[in-house]
């Protein structure tokens, strides 16, 4: 049995490992890559395996670095099955649809206001696209097993987002176990991922491998954040992922209104993803901790907006309110639209709450920056931008310590993954000094034997 990493190592996005014997060839997740320029060109080059190879892909989770590749390999020739537990199947058809038409409109924005190096810019992939993916995603559930030919494949509870998984991929003798993005053991919303059992190789994300989550009361903050946006007047605009943040700011939302019925404000969501994700949550209570009626009250917390009408009006608004608009990172989406509305504007507040990828509008906010570029323009940043990491999804450093240290017998070895340099190294080093383990981190391309 033999591993190969194609993406996630030196940064957080573009997961893709394969694991091969010569039986079986499976791809663990098919993520896209995001960020940096030349992270981003990758995903324009030929698929770095041939997709008609492949045996199955496996899902961890619906996330983009981790699916969104998906359309592209289909589209050269994928035909085998995609597993992924129900809650990441339905997920799948939300976002893929919605990144096949992303790509499409920012090629015809591209075209229409002449800012693109290419003639024509074309998107990476299309709807029509992402469409033909979906009925390859077969469900999967946690603890079923999935024989595909010498290897089982079977999922456990990784956290992070609804249905996230962890992937343990054995062939009667070797196993190796597949993280994929964990999540936080005090997650408002998930529970906490469940402990390796004794896998003889390991690899683990490492998101936040080199630091831990702040101690603080999510709720006190936003509501001392939100008392201060509304003193002035102003809009607090949060770019947020559709799936998982996007509903935990909700959460936390709902808890600040009973805590603080003074500081009630209007609350848009902004975000067609983001709306069909929380009706998920309301149908796949078994994967969170929240019952049924309170899931439904805290979705009543805001309005929903779904029509480009409705999205128009909302960017004519003017505070005090809260706008919830996707993506995370802005990288894309109608958050665009509120930036360029409101990041002028000093009345106005920007919550940045979670991880920002190298090269994304977000970290540029997050820097400090005095404008951003959108759509071939630069934007003065004269609002409030407030970093906050108490909303991550992603475990702590901490966190993957004890995750890893967690194996009933030491691992062989552990390949940290999924992470900045930096990150990537520290976690390496820790898990090393804690724990005694062999770690390393693998580079793009590289292929280890797990004998």
């Amino acid at each position: 049995m033999k591993v190969r990493f194609f993406g996630a190592v030196g940064t957080v996005t573009g997961s893709k490992f394969l694991v091969e014997t010569p039986r079986a060839r499976l791809l663990v997740d098919c993520g896209l890559y995001q960020g940096l320029k030349q992270l981003r060109l990758r995903n324009w080059k030929r698929p770095p395996l041939a997709p008609a190879s492949l045996d199955a892909v496996i899902l961890t989770h619906a996330h983009l670095d981790h699916s969104g590749y998906l359309p592209v390999m289909v589209r050269e020739g994928l035909e085998a099955p995609i597993y992924a537990t129900p809650p990441t199947r339905d997920l799948c058809r939300i976002l893929l649809p919605d990144s096949g038409r992303i790509h499409e409109e920012d090629a015809r924005y591209a075209n229409e206001k002449r800012f693109s190096k290419h003639e024509p810019a074309l998107p990476l992939y299309t709807e029509r696209d992402a469409q033909r993916v979906l009925p390859q995603i077969q469900p999967l559930d946690y603890a079923d097993t999935l024989e595909i030919g010498d290897l089982r494949v079977r999922l456990s509870r990784a956290g992070h987002i609804l249905g996230a998984a962890s992937v343990a991929i054995s062939d009667g003798h070797r196993e190796i176990l597949f993280s994929g993005d964990l999540g936080r053991s005090d997650d408002l919303l998930m529970q906490p991922p469940e402990p390796p059992d004794a896998p003889q190789w390991l690899v683990v994300e490492s998101t936040y491998g080199d630091r831990n989550h702040p101690v603080a009361d999510p709720v006190d903050v936003v509501a001392n954040i939100l008392a201060q946006t509304a003193e002035r007047g102003g809009v607090l605009l949060i770019p947020s992922f559709a799936v998982g943040r996007a509903q935990t700011l909700l959460y936390c939302l709902h808890e600040v209104f009973a805590q603080h019925p003074e500081l009630r404000l209007p609350v848009y969501v902004n975000s067609p993803m983001a709306t069909d994700a929380t009706d998920l949550f309301e149908r796949y209570v078994d994967y969170h901790r929240l019952s049924k009626e309170r899931c439904a009250a805290v979705c009543d917390v805001a309005t929903f907006t779904r029509s480009v009408e409705e999205s128009r009006a909302l960017a004519e608004q003017r505070g005090p309110l809260v706008i919830i608009s996707a993506s995370g990172m802005a990288t894309g989406g109608r958050v665009l639209h509120h930036l360029k509305a409101l990041a002028p504007d000093p009345s106005n507040t920007i919550l940045m709450p979670g991880f920002q990828a190298p090269g994304t509008r977000g970290a540029a906010l997050v820097a400090g920056a005095e404008a951003i570029k959108i759509h071939g323009r630069y934007v003065p940043v004269r609002a409030q931008v407030i970093p906050l990491d108490i909303f991550s999804a992603h475990a702590d450093q901490d966190d993957l310590v004890r995750w890893v240290g967690a194996c009933r017998v030491p691992p062989r070895e552990v390949f940290v993954v999924h992470g900045e340099p930096s990150a990537s190294d520290a976690l390496r080093h820790r898990i090393q000094e804690a724990l005694g383990y062999r770690a390393s981190v693998p580079a793009y391309g590289e292929r280890a034997g797990l004998r």
